[in-house]
């Protein structure tokens, strides 16, 4: 059931990018697109530098 959800759920960025009617468009599909994945990078540093930090398991 999940990877017919998967299927449905990928968009081709590509053609969207190019039946774009204006670059506003184009910026935003962008900017959607790879805002997630650089949120998750961030949130992945943050919680390496906390528990890398960690003051409890200097002892």
């Amino acid at each position: 059931m999940s990877q017919i959800l998967l299927i449905l759920q990928q968009v081709d960025i590509e053609e969207k990018i190019q039946n774009a009617p204006d670059s506003g468009y184009q910026i935003g599909i962008a900017i959607g697109t790879y805002l997630p994945f650089v949120l998750l990078a961030i949130l992945a540093y943050w919680a390496y530098h906390r528990a890398k930090n960690r003051k409890d398991l200097d002892d």
